[in-house]
């Protein structure tokens, strides 16, 4: 019998199919139920910056508690007691300079290799498990001057693109659609099942013509289809129910960094305030700006290669406080909000951090990171060996079980963080 070779696969058509199953935004793995916890709810934001930030003025030199707050924590100062500094503390084998934005909360080792592979981020870790409690699962943002880079990686690696307009969040989050509106995205998500539904059974003929690796390529894909046929379910039931209304106007979409940060930080409180998501990772891509921002004339990135040159780290210090200023905003917005006996801040763990240690020479050891909120024992300085690095994905588990999620191990971590104790 002679044998006939299958002619080659189209990747074209394969890629066009499976874009038509994972296109679709906001789709992390949820479970199939909607009610609301009985307990009030916990929350994260994880914002990462991503030139690093100039030690000297960020890192305290006294160690514990008592500490003398630095330039860049001074504007925190009401907040002392509610947050945590860490130092001497990076992801494991995570290299690459500016690549290892990617792995900001993934923990993902050697990013800009040719065989690295990236893995699920902290917030859609936590997504799959407590996502379908909201009507958004996880919310990723960015501000910039262009593009939609994210933190925030599924399971399989893929980067969930992230919003930057405040505004169209804002009408996503907020805006009430019409019956008819409401009608037709209900079809629209039943049309995009249908489609995954097609998508599955062509992706079902193949499997007889390709190899071993082949195979396990498209078994992941079909994890994929059945990921996003899930989620479909669980976003038309949340497309019935009514939007919350919120007594403020809708944010615009501004053209400088502290504007776009402060409008993301106002949308971020209302979004937790509302329980309209309990997970917003925010991406702060600093290259490209430097207008409207006091004694700042230079742009971002040139500044953070100062090579030690006075003006220039007088301009990144001006920058980097500003950002700061805006945190200070929020931890005070999150404060003043009450909820039940405590305050959003109390059941919100805000991290603020870099996936540089030093932007001038791009190192990604001695990471700066600051945890506040969230009900954490907080107001010290947890001082780690500087030249062997502590795991930050150790303090990741630690946010995971304050979130309520059982969870003992994540990316390259050892346990929890040590010193770092929940409070009562």
């Amino acid at each position: 019998m002679t044998h006939i070779a299958a002619p080659p696969l189209s990747r074209r058509h394969f890629l066009r199919a499976s874009g038509a199953a994972l296109a679709l935004p906001f789709l992390d793995a949820m479970r199939p139920a909607f009610a609301k916890s009985a307990e009030a709810p916990r929350r994260l934001l994880a914002v990462c910056t991503n030139l690093g930030v100039l030690e000297r003025h960020f890192f305290p030199t006294e160690t514990g508690r008592g500490f003398a707050l630095t330039p860049y924590l001074e504007p925190l100062k009401d907040f002392r007691d509610q947050f945590t500094v860490f130092s001497g503390t990076s992801h494991p084998d995570v290299t690459g300079g500016h690549s290892a934005e990617v792995t900001f909360l993934t923990a993902a080792p050697h990013p800009g290799t040719a065989s690295f592979r990236n893995s699920i981020s902290l917030d859609q870790f936590a997504a799959e498990r407590i996502g379908h409690l909201t009507r958004v699962s996880a919310l990723p943002l960015v501000v910039s001057k262009s593009g939609n880079q994210s933190l925030s990686f599924t399971g399989s690696g893929v980067m969930l693109p992230a919003e930057r307009s405040p505004a169209q969040v804002f009408k996503a989050l907020f805006v009430a659609d019409d019956a008819a509106a409401v009608a037709r995205q209900v079809e629209d998500l039943r049309t995009g099942r249908s489609i995954l539904d097609t998508v599955a059974s062509r992706a079902a003929a193949l499997q007889k013509q390709l190899g071993a690796a082949d195979r396990e390529r498209l078994d992941q894909y079909f994890t994929s289809v059945r990921e996003v046929e899930r989620r479909l379910l669980i976003a038309e039931e949340w497309e019935r129910k009514p939007k919350p209304k919120v007594d403020v106007p809708a944010p615009k979409d501004g053209e400088y960094l502290l504007e776009k940060l402060g409008a993301m930080y106002d949308l971020a409180h209302l979004a937790f305030a509302t329980d309209s998501t309990r997970l917003i990772t925010l991406f702060i891509k600093l290259d490209g700006f430097s207008e409207h921002i006091p004694g700042v004339s230079s742009e971002s990135h040139n500044l953070s290669h100062h090579v030690g040159r006075e003006d220039k780290l007088r301009e990144l210090k001006n920058l980097e406080l500003a950002e700061f200023q805006q945190l200070k905003a929020l931890l005070t917005k999150l404060q003043s909000s009450k909820e039940g006996d405590s305050t959003l801040l109390d059941r919100t763990q805000v991290l603020y951090g870099s996936n540089l240690g030093n932007g001038n020479n791009h190192d990604t050891k001695n990471l700066p990171v600051l945890l506040a909120g969230g009900g954490f024992k907080h107001g010290q300085h947890l001082a780690f060996d500087r030249t062997n690095n502590y795991p930050l994905p150790n303090l990741f588990v630690s946010m995971l079980q304050r979130l309520g999620i059982e969870a003992d191990k994540f990316a390259s971590s050892k346990g929890t963080l040590k010193g770092l104790e929940m409070a009562g």
